[in-house]
């Protein structure tokens, strides 16, 4: 009976060996995804931290990062939560400067949320910089795509010139904090005024929480409210595309006019059936890569050379202005249906 006793014992004990072997191994996995590339002779150790994880948008973003980490030999990698949460990014940056990283790189989902944790990094020495968040004030430098006032407008001009400059027209945005969402369409609503007073806007800043069903399930109510809508202008990635279904499951292909801000492999099917009309984006890995260099600059003791025209490596990002912390490119790109397949991403 001893002799059964400990040949369970040693059973019982071998299993949970293996259980606790197994479950570090996927802890550790686990920690190469989120806490590094893996390159443990690295000079630097440089974190970029995106608002959603499982969205096409940052995964281009991703291959930007990649790149700039084979090219420099640099530890850098991307993050980011599984839904769109300003508390999960606050927890994950928490979690950077625990691990004492060199530099973050943010997209913020709501940038006054990080505005502590930012102060947080850099009062550790941790270099920081921000895209798509010209107001933060704990960084080091934002970088933009363009100047988003510019951006907005040049968005709005194409709906006025699709509508004919007449009728009623809408505004989605990706979440009501983010800024760069609302200085494009404040400047669409100021260029609609300006230049196509006929144009009246019936709703304002419609959320889609960056999801595409969301933006579409909007749209169909938005539809149903206002059956003479003749327009939309999106702003986050979902919008074009939610939007566009919506107007061709309502039989409303060329009624409804479309443009926003979106990639192909989002939205190029709803551009080749007409539903929607032009999408215009920045490659996001080119804005991956840019702000890595910026952070790599300076942790390389190089920040004199961050001044007005300086080439960060990516198109559009070769001849950047800099205003107060910001940096802005010329990186905008329009896409419709005619040159759709110059775009593989």
């Amino acid at each position: 009976m001893k002799n059964w006793k400990r040949s369970l014992k040693v059973m019982v004990l071998g299993v949970l060996c293996l259980a606790l072997f197994t479950g570090c191994g996927n802890i550790t996995e686990s920690s190469g995804e989120s806490g590094g590339s893996g390159k443990k002779d690295a000079k630097y150790k440089i974190a970029t931290v995106v608002k959603l994880s499982n969205s096409a948008w940052f995964e281009r973003m991703d291959a930007g990062v990649k790149r700039f980490a084979d090219e420099t030999g640099v530890d850098a990698y991307q993050i980011g939560p599984q839904k769109a949460d300003a508390a999960l990014q606050v927890q994950m940056i928490e979690d950077l400067i625990a691990q004492n990283v060199d530099a973050i790189v943010v997209v913020p989902f709501s940038p006054e949320a990080l505005e502590p944790v930012l102060k947080k990094a850099r009062d550790k020495g941790i270099v920081v910089i921000s895209h798509e968040a010209s107001n933060l004030k704990n960084i080091d430098y934002d970088i933009e795509a363009f100047d988003n006032s510019a951006y907005g407008a040049h968005l709005m001009d194409k709906l006025g010139e699709l509508t004919k400059g007449e009728g009623e027209y809408a505004t989605f945005v990706g979440n009501l904090t983010t800024k760069t969402h609302n200085e494009w369409i404040d400047a669409a609503v100021k260029l609609q005024k300006d230049k196509y007073p006929k144009m009246e806007l019936v709703a304002d800043r419609l959320e889609s929480n960056d999801d595409q069903k969301t933006a579409y399930d909007n749209t169909r109510e938005l539809l149903k409210k206002n059956p003479n809508l003749k327009g939309i202008q999106g702003s986050g990635m979902p919008d074009a595309a939610g939007a566009a279904l919506a107007v061709e499951e309502m039989g409303l292909t060329g009624k409804v006019k479309i443009v926003g801000t979106s990639l192909v492999s989002v939205a190029g099917k709803y551009l080749e059936s007409g539903s929607l009309d032009m999408i215009s984006f920045w490659d996001p890995a080119d804005a991956g890569y840019a702000a890595n260099k910026l952070a790599y600059k300076i942790l390389e003791g190089k920040e004199k050379e961050l001044k007005d025209g300086f080439d960060a490596g990516a198109p559009g990002y070769d001849n950047l202005k800099l205003d107060g912390k910001t940096f802005y490119g010329e990186a905008w790109i329009d896409v419709t249906k005619e040159n759709m397949d110059d775009y593989d991403f």
